[in-house]
């Protein structure tokens, strides 16, 4: 019988690999497969201070709003990381006398090459340049199958650098998921707690997704003890039929819950009945597809 795998091994995201400095693999339930992260901030520099956020950023004091100042990612490096992590995955390597070695059959398949990790992605000075990479790496192991996915919270999808690394995502088999955490400017700051402000956000999500479809990601979590309350429910999905409107495409809507533990001890997940509750409403008010992510 194949071996089973433990549930660490899924909520475990560890953000290294060996000493690799901004590439890792993690095994997802939700692509059914492995994905290759790309941290470009591995300083772990956000714009963005998530209650629910599960990177630790004591003594990081470009964290929260306030960081504006960004590392230039060391492109030679990030290369051959991905490179030797890519091989891996796609010969099989990854699960030979590691931590993926109770990995099942099932699940040793290289599904997507992520641009996330320790902050937002696009906040690189070289994004276009790391994605472009990403494609060559890609296309130099003949993976024409795997996607390229960039999980951002939307806020600088409009920097130039950005823009022209989108343009070569959509060249290769590329998705984008922006995160939407809510659907008032005050629950916006309640849980993402940014100088960003969520008319910009929302903003962003349309010019980005009438020039192809795009995922939103949502996460949604009980605060001191208190699920999202129904009038934020319900303008959560007012946006979303906004964008919509505006001639946006929004191909799947992501509905998670807190899975591993997060930054604020108030914050802890929704039950699984209560995650359906909220995608089964979603689906009802938008007509849009929308799949469900539990806390275990």
């Amino acid at each position: 019988m194949p071996p089973t795998p433990s549930l660490s091994l899924f909520q475990s995201h560890p953000r290294s690999f060996d000493d690799n400095r901004f590439v890792y693999a993690v095994v997802s339930r939700r692509s059914g497969g492995v994905s290759i992260g790309v941290n470009l901030n591995p300083e772990k520099s956000c714009n963005f201070d998530c209650v629910y956020c599960q990177v630790d950023r004591t003594g990081y004091p470009l964290a929260g709003g306030g960081g504006k100042a960004f590392r230039k990612a060391d492109l030679p490096q990030l290369r051959d990381e991905l490179d030797e992590m890519v091989g891996l995955a796609a010969g099989g390597g990854l699960f030979q006398g590691t931590r993926f070695s109770t990995t099942p059959p099932e699940f040793r398949r290289l599904n997507d090459i992520a641009l996330s990790g320790d902050g937002e992605p696009t906040s690189s000075p070289v994004f276009d340049e790391a994605v472009r990479i990403c494609a060559d790496i890609r296309a130099a192991h003949g993976l024409d199958d795997v996607k390229l996915v960039l999980i951002t919270n939307a806020t600088l999808l409009q920097r130039p650098c950005v823009v022209k690394g989108l343009e070569i995502l959509d060249a290769n088999n590329g998705e984008i998921w922006g995160k939407l955490d809510a659907g008032t400017e005050a629950y916006y700051q309640q849980v993402d707690r940014t100088s960003v402000k969520l008319a910009e956000v929302l903003e962003n999500l349309v010019v980005t997704a009438r020039k192809r479809p795009i995922v939103i990601q949502s996460l949604f979590m009980r605060l001191n003890g208190e699920g999202p309350p129904p009038a934020e429910q319900a303008a959560y999905c007012d946006r979303l039929c906004e964008i919509v409107a505006a001639g946006a495409e929004i191909k799947l809507v992501q509905i998670h819950t807190i899975a591993r533990p997060p930054a604020e001890s108030f914050a802890t997940p929704l039950e699984n009945v209560e995650v359906d509750r909220l995608a089964e409403l979603v689906k009802k008010r938008t007509g849009l597809a929308v799949e469900s992510y539990y806390g275990c």
